[in-house]
């Protein structure tokens, strides 16, 4: 079974009334990927689905059906693909989706019914036998998905290889890929709160439990060292990482570069985690020249997000990701923050996961989730790595904001984030700015936003304007 689609088509299947086609388009949109319906494709050469199941019969349509989607999964341009109800039938259909990506939109046959009814198609026409049909054609469906999924964002999800459920802690065996050993990777004060459920939950296949410093310590060569001398994995191995932001940086980086790579699972347990930190295969430790400037892109077999786990979470940790929160909303111009807990999660995983799809080595459009961090980035290392990462991002976000010309939004970001500005070196913050990873030439290159919903990256703006965004959000 394949964990993720970042490398293969997409392909979606289910029974009739679905919604493979609508969901199909929107998730296309999303990936930036394009969209191929194989019936339109093939009612594209003249002649409709009921008019050949009428002149040449069901049998000779599933071969036509069969050869389209040949001939769409032999296009080197991955795309997200629909195929009939019915394709999984064919053996040959069903051995051709053995490369790609399946997610099974899976439907009430009641709601099905309801939607396709008086259609005119060829195996709608009866209520019962259509649901004799939905029943049959279940075990198929169950045998070539990867995944399933009822939403777009829940397709994206999906595509990505993350999992965002409650209780999905106590299910990690089931979640976290392949048949191999494990070794759990976990924050000291995390494994403390949760640890014991964790290797509980995966049972027989745990090898070794190593720990980490908390927080933004764990992020120094060092450690990563220690943990390289005490890994035992063979390449069939997974290295778990369960923790905040820094302990899944830490673990995602060791499995990228053990025996030149391995797989691995991020578990977050902080709200900066799961709506951002574990999403996107970026690892990274810390150096002294700057913040996550030693990593490497590892896309992770599968990100297993249980917002249960936020119950735990001290309110520091909370604020700190709930800039990130409001950062991933402006971004997709939805007031996110204002939604339930476990929705929030959900949605800004959901975006976050569909950007790094489209960008995974953070090339072009991913720079967006910059937004706000290269101001943030700055004032956490003018303040030695004191200051909170969700404390710093907020400030950076009223900077982006104001550059933007939208200053009703930085004052909302004020009222719902309300940063205190810190005490730091203004001449530090500076020189750490023009390091930024996303610097050119020793100058800035800032996201900012035209509106909530429309960033802009990459852009340069003369250093005073800079310089005077950043001096106002430092105190004194």
């Amino acid at each position: 079974m394949a964990p993720h689609a970042l490398d293969r088509h997409l392909v979606l299947v289910g029974f009739m009334g679905a919604g493979k086609t609508t969901l199909g388009t929107s998730v296309a949109l999303r990936l930036g990927r394009p969209f191929v319906d194989t019936d339109a494709a093939i009612e594209s050469r003249g002649t409709s689905i009921p008019d050949l199941f009428e002149q040449e019969g069901e049998a000779a349509f599933r071969e036509r059906e069969a050869s389209e989607l040949r001939r769409v999964l032999d296009r080197a341009e991955r795309a997200v693909i629909a195929v009939g109800g019915g394709a999984v039938e064919t053996g040959e259909v069903r051995e051709l989706l053995r490369d790609a990506f399946v997610v099974w939109l899976d439907i009430d046959p009641g709601l099905a019914w309801s939607r396709v009814e008086g259609s005119g198609r060829p195996n709608a026409r009866d209520e019962a036998s259509f649901h004799a049909l939905w029943e049959a054609r279940q075990p198929f469906y169950d045998e070539v998905a990867d995944a399933v999924a009822h939403d777009v964002d829940g397709i994206v999800l999906a595509a990505a290889g993350v999992h965002v459920e409650l209780g999905a802690l106590q299910l990690l065996d089931q979640l976290v890929p392949g048949e191999g050993p494990v070794e759990l990777v976990a924050d000291v004060h995390v494994a403390g709160i949760h640890g014991v459920d964790a290797q509980l939950a995966l049972g027989d296949r745990l090898a070794a439990v190593h720990e980490l410093p908390a927080g933004e310590a764990a992020k120094a060569a060092g450690c990563l060292d220690r943990l390289w001398e005490s890994l035992r994995l063979g390449r069939d191995g997974t290295i778990v990482g369960l923790g905040g932001g820094a302990t899944t940086d830490v673990a995602g980086l060791a499995a990228a570069t053990y025996m030149r790579g391995v797989a691995w699972a991020p578990v977050p347990t902080t709200l900066v985690g799961q709506v951002d930190a574990a999403i996107g295969g970026k690892t990274a430790i810390d150096v002294p020249g700057g913040k996550n400037l030693v990593g490497a892109f590892h896309w992770p077999t599968r990100v297993v997000i249980d917002p249960a786990l936020l119950e735990t979470l001290p309110e520091q940790e909370r604020r700190n990701g709930l800039a990130e929160v409001v950062k991933t909303g402006l971004l997709m111009g939805d007031r996110v923050w204002e939604r339930p807990e476990h929705d929030r999660v959900r949605r800004c995983a959901a975006f976050k996961a569909g950007v790094c799809l489209r960008d995974p080595r953070d090339r072009g459009e991913r720079a967006q989730l910059n937004l706000g961090h290269t101001f943030a980035h700055a004032l956490e290392a003018a303040a030695g790595y004191a200051l909170p990462h969700g404390e710093a991002v907020a400030l950076g976000l009223l900077a982006a904001l104001r550059l933007s010309g939208l200053p009703d939004e930085a004052a909302r970001v004020e009222e719902v984030l309300a940063p205190v500005r810190p005490r730091v070196d203004r001449d530090v913050a500076w020189a750490a700015l023009g390091r930024d990873k996303k610097a050119a030439g020793g100058r800035p290159r800032l996201v900012l936003l035209d509106a909530p919903g429309r960033p802009r990256i990459g852009f340069e703006l003369p250093d005073a304007e800079v310089r005077a965004a950043l001096d106002s959000l430092i105190a004194g």
